[in-house]
């Protein structure tokens, strides 16, 4: 069974590749894509590229192409829900976006001929990334977080948003919390990517499941040391939870199995 990593940035999958056993790449679609072994699993790892249509894409590509039959997504996101803070891990339960909006032939961001607002991510892949966050924040060290958070790191479930949008004012991440919450839409993050991706798992019938490391509360300071944080924080949390989710994923049966 081949299992995708796919991240939306350079940094968080660096050392994913550098670890793999057997690699090698494959130019496709304008992309690159790292085909190798991790902890005994076939493995591809790309990067969505930024923005929804850039991860539809990447995602129908590692199915159609590479024949992937599960996908997990690792990226940074801005926090919105209370008490997420940076150098938190918030693990996705379900995506929505929060850009879309084709009322009033449908009710606001309800996605057109799905009958839903919100897509769920796998039942059975999402407890187990959420185990792999809770060891890594358990186990984060000081000096990891130490430059970017005033607290210690915590893993949270629940509901992302996602739009083309890098949403980085104090101003425009209430109004969208504020517009949410009032829908019944719980969100503890905003990012790009995410609920692109779950669309396209969704049509394809693959198991998705997601983490996302909050480098900001995408507010006004959303800007601040972001690449260092990247550097620093995100992508050895993104290596030590897949590496971490990789060996607990061997208990559960293949997707053609179910």
């Amino acid at each position: 069974m081949k299992i995708a990593i796919l991240s939306a940035l350079a940094e968080e999958q660096k050392g994913l590749v550098q670890t793999m056993a057997d690699v090698r790449s494959v130019a496709h679609a304008g992309r690159v894509f790292w085909q190798g072994q991790l902890h005994g699993h076939d493995v591809v790892c790309a990067l969505s590229g930024i923005g929804k249509v850039a991860a539809a894409t990447t995602a129908t590509a590692l199915i159609e192409r590479f024949g992937v039959r599960r996908i997990v997504f690792t990226g940074v996101a801005g926090g919105l829900g209370q008490g997420v803070q940076v150098g938190d891990i918030v693990i996705a339960d379900a995506y929505l976006q929060h850009d879309l909006d084709a009322s009033p032939i449908f009710p606001r961001w309800e996605m057109p001929g799905y009958g839903r607002t919100s897509l769920a991510c796998d039942a059975d892949m999402t407890p187990l990334l959420l185990a792999a966050a809770q060891a890594c924040v358990d186990g984060s060290t000081e000096d990891l977080r130490a430059r970017h958070a005033s607290t210690p790191p915590r893993a949270h479930l629940g509901l992302i948003a996602s739009g083309d949008q890098f949403v980085s004012q104090a101003r425009a991440s209430q109004a969208l919390t504020q517009e949410l919450q009032a829908a019944g839409h719980a969100v503890l993050a905003v990012e790009m990517e995410g609920a692109a991706v779950a669309q396209t798992c969704l049509d394809y019938g693959i198991p998705f499941a997601a983490m996302r490391t909050i480098s900001d509360r995408a507010d006004d300071s959303a800007h601040v040391d972001f690449a260092e944080f990247v550097r620093s924080v995100a992508s050895r949390y993104a290596q030590r939870v897949v590496l971490d989710f990789l060996q607990r994923l061997e208990r559960l049966p293949s997707v053609e199995a179910r």
